[in-house]
């Protein structure tokens, strides 16, 4: 029964290679995308959220308006 001897230097060295590949591997999720590409993308985004805005039709829930006229009340 002998134990395996383990030098604790080469084990930390490992975990931390592990730790900074792990890390390697998020950061294009991260930081992915080029800031002219991201500019690009909220440059579109702005402008097709001010044409949406531009064709939405102003709703005038007024009851007394006058272009509610019940038929029965035209004379």
């Amino acid at each position: 029964m002998t134990a395996e001897i383990v030098n604790l230097n080469k084990v930390r060295k490992a975990r931390e290679r592990a730790m900074l590949e792990k890390e390697a591997h998020q950061n294009p999720l991260k930081f992915g995308q080029p800031k002219s590409e991201r500019n690009l993308l909220q440059a579109e985004q702005r402008k097709s959220q001010t044409e949406l805005d531009g064709a939405k039709r102003e709703a005038d829930h007024n009851p007394d308006s006058s272009d509610d006229i019940d038929p029965s009340n035209a004379s």
